[in-house]
């Protein structure tokens, strides 16, 4: 008995150890990455004064020049303008999964401007009358009319945009602008029902009367009348 035990210990001695700890290139790996993120602090917080400014981004604008497509003569008379904003909640959701998974939310704030215009380029004979000794002039004008919403980028911005866990995987692969496009449309359809909703084609006539009427007055006439079309 007390010789097997010797022979036991004995083997026991010779066996090597197992290394418990990482391996070396781990090590020398947790240390690289330590450094990058001591460095990114460091730029982010501005610790080393100038350090920021070493690694600073530069923006090259390589866009060539504009190319005119075509020219269009414009007739009518823009009277008035309205300055709108809008929040866009914008959800879109997934059926059986829910919105930690699969789901889409944008908070957008739009910002925009829409145009009441009357067309003059359009007007005949009888819609403009004169007596005889051009003193009077009768004006039969169409009525003011809504142009496109326009949104202006630098008062647009998003408030937040919550993303699920597949949807933030397939943005990382590839970059999808309709989203950005969506929100906008809908920022800009709700101008544009604002607008109808406004009394804007209303200023617009009352403006474009009064333009009409000091231009004929400065042309002679002691007596101006302004009129609008019916209404179709």
């Amino acid at each position: 008995m007390p010789q097997k035990t010797a022979v036991s210990e004995e083997r026991a001695g010779t066996t090597p150890r197992r290394r418990t700890g990482p391996p070396w290139w781990g090590k020398i790996l947790a240390a690289l990455v330590a450094l990058v993120v001591l460095f990114v602090l460091l730029v982010r917080f501005a610790v080393i004064p100038g350090l920021g400014e070493l690694f600073g981004e530069e923006t090259h604008d390589r866009t060539g020049p504009a190319l005119l497509k075509s020219i269009k003569d414009m007739s009518r008379y823009e009277a008035a303008t309205g300055n709108f904003q809008v929040v866009v909640d914008l959800e879109k959701d997934t059926k059986y999964l829910p919105d930690a998974l699969k789901g889409k939310r944008t908070l957008y704030v739009g910002a925009g401007t829409v145009s009441a215009y009357v067309e003059l380029g359009g007007l005949k004979d009888d819609d403009v009358r004169v007596n005889d000794d051009r003193t009077e002039a009768t004006l039969r004008l169409p009525h003011a009319v809504l142009g496109k919403p326009a949104l202006d980028p630098d008062r647009s911005y998003a408030v937040s945009k919550q993303r699920g866990l597949l949807d933030r995987l397939g943005d990382f692969f590839s970059d999808n602008p309709n989203d950005e496009r969506a929100v906008q449309k809908l920022a800009a359809q709700h101008i544009g029902d604002a607008a109808k909703d406004s009394e804007l084609t209303g200023r617009a006539e009352k403006n474009t009367t009064a333009m009409m009427e000091g231009l004929l007055h400065s042309l002679g006439f002691d007596t101006v009348h302004v009129t609008y079309a019916a209404k179709k």
